[in-house]
């Protein structure tokens, strides 16, 4: 009577167990699909078929009760609760893939995945050729560069390290100073000689000023400051250009188009382009080399910060 007792629980316990735990394989097929949005995407990142992944969602939606997408022709679209179990889900991966990169890293060499973001302007011009030595120091990290003036988020590992001009707002992140970046007046020679170098603040209303879109959010505080130099009157100083990218900027003045608010980094070692009224300073912005806090022992990060307060120092700006 006892073994037949324990034979007629024993279906009782798996099918409770079966409904008390989520399929990891599945749960990895929809975390796949959230981020793509489409089957046949995530089916070409996961090397699946798209009816093996659609009938994962399926599947996974018919174990829990619940839609997780709102099926278009256009798409997909997460349901409420699809919401809720995305959030989830990127989550959980975001810590694992921070875990497994910790793992395989060796206490004795850095090794493995380094992801790095940072502004365009600094990502083109300053970090980019100095990769090629980091490289040849740490052959075992595999460098990504992010470049992008819109902040990404280290907290969901979008990236391990951002370097910011700006103090980070995101909590449980680790920052320390590097370095200070300062801003001058600038134009190209060839500009100059056609239009004249400004003698003073208020001739620059007579001259051709490329500058940042005022509605556009920048990546830095006070872009624009070239138009409140010599207090102009409203509306006198008008921009020839307006362009969302200090990259951007710099490349026009490299043209000859006009004179602009620069760092001073993006012009260091030029030739063609001459500092203008060399008496007035722009704001200085304090660029910050910052990780999360679950980062802290990790070798890859301490190597790379090394390196770049090294370069820092070794920098004539």
């Amino acid at each position: 009577m006892r073994r037949l007792q324990n034979e007629r629980e024993a279906p009782r316990q798996g099918a409770g167990s079966k409904t008390g735990m989520m399929d990891w394989d599945k749960l990895r097929v929809f975390h796949a699909v959230a981020e793509a949005g489409s089957f046949t995407h995530a089916g070409e990142t996961l090397n699946l078929s798209q009816s093996a992944v659609s009938r994962q969602i399926s599947a996974l939606e018919e174990s829990l009760g619940v839609p997780l997408f709102h099926r278009h022709a256009r798409g997909l679209i997460l349901t409420e609760q699809g919401e809720l179990l995305h959030r989830t889900a990127r989550d959980v991966f975001a810590k694992l893939s921070m875990t497994e990169a910790m793992l395989t890293e060796s206490r004795e060499h850095p090794k493995g995945p380094l992801r790095v973001t940072t502004t365009v302007a600094f990502g083109s011009t300053w970090l980019t050729p100095r990769v090629n030595e980091f490289l040849s120091i740490y052959p075992d990290i595999q460098l990504t560069l992010l470049i992008d003036d819109n902040e990404l988020d280290l907290a969901m590992r979008e990236a391990d390290i951002a370097i910011r001009m700006n103090t980070p707002r995101q909590p449980d992140l680790i920052q320390r100073h590097l370095m200070s970046v300062h801003f001058h007046l600038y134009a190209h020679q060839e500009y100059l000689k056609k239009r004249g170098a400004p003698k003073i603040p208020a001739d620059l209303d007579g001259h051709d000023i490329v500058a940042y879109p005022p509605d556009v959010r920048a990546p830095i505080a006070n872009v624009n400051w070239i138009n409140e130099v010599g207090d102009p009157a409203p509306g006198v100083r008008k921009p020839i250009l307006q362009v969302n990218s200090i990259y951007a900027m710099y490349r026009a003045v490299e043209s000859g188009l006009g004179i602009a608010a620069l760092p001073d980094f993006l012009v260091d070692g030029s030739k063609e382009l001459t500092r203008v009224l060399p008496d007035v300073d722009g704001p200085k912005v304090d660029a910050y080399f910052v990780y999360a806090e679950e980062l802290r022992h990790s070798k890859r990060i301490a190597v790379f910060r090394d390196f770049l307060v090294k370069k820092v120092a070794e920098s004539a700006f």
